[in-house]
């Protein structure tokens, strides 16, 4: 007994050691990671040849992955560890023990699509001492086994729509693209109680968007392998999937206009058709390849001249997951596809986060834009969830040889603009502008946002993930603070006496480079606006209307600058009878030239509200007004400019005059360079 006892405090004492030595190990990491010293990803020997832009080729997209994929195997030590990664304090899941084994099955379903492509092409993949493929099967089979922790109770018979749809419809496009290393090797009883589980949940109801494919991906996997399946429920799927799309590349997502058309619709619809709908449902999948090959349109015009995404819409914490569509082009895309260019921007957009220091965290990819934004996540994520953007290396399915692969980068379309110009790409049907600025190879996008606080049980549509009048590549959105910190939208003194921002927007036409919208506070209908937003060579022009039937207390907000090494410098400069008002950080400038209706403009300072730094800085016109029977005219300048760069006075006000007809119905603006543009409010 004595002996016993001795070796159990020996061997407590050790595993204390231990433990404290990788927890001490762990520290060292993070603060390493945090000072962005290490654990950014490196392009080893970079091709300038074929990709002068990023250096990056096919073979990097692989270490790319292995990357990513790596970090996540650091917490696998055994067949057994399920892909669990430490909490992100906030609002993300799981908030109680029955909410873990979806937490694991999100863990596993999301990193297996940084796994299977790379499984294919190399099945004996290691990692952390673990066959990968093993692992996979391992814990596929953990998801029907009662007694595994990782047990995933079947749909029952009168369930709804969860979570574990979505994650089995994840599996089942894994299933689809690795059969060889992931289902082939399963015995036929292992692989009908898999089908047995995946099936309870695809043939059943499900969430009308996007969420359809994961019903169609199951229920097609599962045909493909001989399977009975309901074949009318995949067929309606399919069809009513297809009704939402709305030209030009883009789907409805019930009801928005994101990301999710093109990581979601856009890259489902391409792999269902390649791996089974051209061989089974062939007219369909035309169709959905039809709608595909759109996204040529406007979609990578969303990208600035570099190649970097916009911070925009939900989900944003799946990052590169917006490219994931762009190296099926190069086979389903058409001879329309400047595969160059698309190459160029996946790679760039890849290495904007992956050479970001603050994107891991504990080796895991952060919830939020680079580091962790709060504001920016949603309540249906979990830590694990960020792996949707392994849907982006779904793309190394494509043998070496495809032309995605082989075409020379490019800037596309930015090798012709001109810097005296900006370019608007619309999309009828979605209503979606797409910006592009060459002055500073900056994108924008303007879309939907209509969407009540009070119907909004998630709390994403409603808020600043998509209410701000324009989204930028270069200055990502900032959160609204309690004292009406606002920046990129309108903020109205409520009944209540708070902030309230316009988040109720309807679209009404676009028009000599001009885009039209009425917005409406939500707490009060008798406070509205038609707002006009012109794209100018250095900035925006808004020509607004205010036609509430009541006294206006309003501000308006530019974008938000970062603080980064020293103070935001602010400074005002006279333009005949306008003053500008300019903050410089270092990096950019943002200027605010109020023309008609305000009052006078403040620059706020502000804390934690940034997705890029602690403090920031924003400008902001101040006006307002008791009811008039003739609606008054807000006209304002929102510019930018590289730092250290001088301002001329035709940048700062590139506006010669203004005609305001009696009843505010006709605003004529006469510009410096692009003519004269008549504003006609319906």
């Amino acid at each position: 007994m004595k002996v016993i006892n001795n070796f159990s405090s020996f061997f407590l004492l050790a595993v204390l050691l231990l433990a404290a030595s990788s927890c001490n190990r762990q520290k060292t990491k993070d603060l390493k990671q945090e000072n962005g010293k290490v654990n950014v990803f490196e392009v080893k020997n970079p091709d300038y040849q074929l990709s002068p832009a990023t250096g990056m080729t096919r073979t990097h997209w692989v270490n790319a992955a292995e990357y990513i994929l790596n970090g996540a195997f650091s917490y696998i030590n055994t067949l057994d560890d399920p892909m669990k990664f430490p909490k992100q304090a906030g609002k993300t899941y799981p908030h109680n023990d029955k909410q873990v084994p979806t937490e694991k099955l999100e863990g596993l379903c999301r990193t297996l699509f940084v796994a299977a492509p790379l499984l294919k092409e190399n099945p004996d993949l290691t990692l952390n001492g673990i066959g990968v493929a093993d692992y996979y099967r391992h814990q596929i089979l953990n998801l029907i086994n009662p007694e595994s922790p990782s047990f995933i109770v079947p749909r029952p018979k009168n369930g709804g729509p969860s979570q574990n749809l979505v994650e089995f419809g994840a599996l089942a496009i894994s299933l689809f693209v690795a059969p060889e290393v992931i289902w082939e090797p399963l015995t036929q009883n292992q692989k009908d109680d898999l089908a047995h589980t995946m099936l309870s949940y695809g043939d059943g109801p499900t969430v009308p968007s996007n969420w359809r494919f994961f019903n169609i991906f199951i229920l097609s996997f599962f045909k493909d392998q001989g399977y009975k399946v309901n074949e009318e429920l995949l067929l309606d799927y399919l069809n009513k999937s297809i009704e939402k799309y709305k030209g030009y590349g883009w789907y409805n997502d019930s009801p928005a206009y994101d990301y999710y058309s093109m990581w979601a619709f856009q890259l489902y619809s391409v792999l269902w058709s390649d791996v089974f709908g051209l061989k089974n449902y062939p007219a369909l999948a035309e169709k959905l390849i039809a709608h595909f090959q759109d996204l040529n349109y406007n979609y990578p015009n969303m990208f600035s001249k570099e190649g970097e995404m916009l911070m925009y819409g939900r989900s944003i914490s799946y990052r590169f997951g917006s490219i994931a569509p762009f190296p099926f082009m190069g086979k389903y895309g058409g001879d329309a596809a400047n595969l160059g260019w698309l190459r160029k921007i996946s790679s760039r957009t890849i290495l904007q986060f992956l050479q970001h220091p603050e994107f891991l965290k504990d080796s895991v990819p952060t919830l939020g834009f680079y580091g962790p934004y709060e504001p920016a996540v949603q309540n249906y994520s979990c830590r694990g969830s960020v792996y949707w953007m392994g849907k982006a290396f779904l793309g190394l399915l494509l043998p070496k040889d495809d032309r995605f692969w082989t075409a020379i980068e490019n800037d596309g379309p930015w090798e012709t603009y001109s810097t005296d110009s900006v370019y608007n790409k619309f999309a009828k049907g979605s209503n979606v502008l797409m910006t592009n600025y060459p002055i500073l190879g900056a994108s924008e996008i303007r879309a939907w946002c209509h969407e009540k606080v009070k119907d909004d049980w998630q709390k994403f549509r409603s808020t600043e993930n998509y209410n701000r009048l324009s989204y930028s590549s270069i200055f990502p959105w900032q959160a609204d603070g309690e004292n009406g910190e606002i920046a990129m939208n309108y903020g109205l003194k409520n009944a209540k006496g708070q902030w309230e921002v316009f988040r109720l927007y309807s679209f009404k036409k676009f028009e000599d480079g001009c885009y039209y919208r009425d917005a409406v506070l939500e707490t009060d209908e008798n406070i509205k606006m038609n707002l006009v937003d012109i794209p100018i060579t250095n900035g925006i022009l808004r020509v607004d209307r205010n036609v509430s039937t009541k006294r206006v207390e309003m501000r308006l907000g530019h974008y938000a600058l970062p603080e980064f090494d020293t103070e935001i410098k602010v400074s005002t400069r006279q333009v005949g009878v306008y003053q500008a008002t300019i903050i410089d950080n270092g990096t950019y400038q943002l200027a605010m030239v109020p023309l008609l209706g305000w009052e006078y403009v403040v620059v706020l300072n502000t804390k934690n509200l940034h997705p890029v730094s602690d403090k920031s800085a924003v400008i902001e016109a101040i006006g307002g007004s008791e009811y008039r029977e003739i609606p008054q005219i807000y006209a304002t300048l929102m510019l930018w400019k590289k730092s250290g760069e001088a301002w001329s006075d035709d940048e700062l006000c590139p506006v010669k005059s203004f005609e305001v007809s009696d009843k505010a119905q006709q605003v004529k603006v006469h510009l410096n360079d692009l003519g004269m543009k008549s504003i006609r409010f319906q």
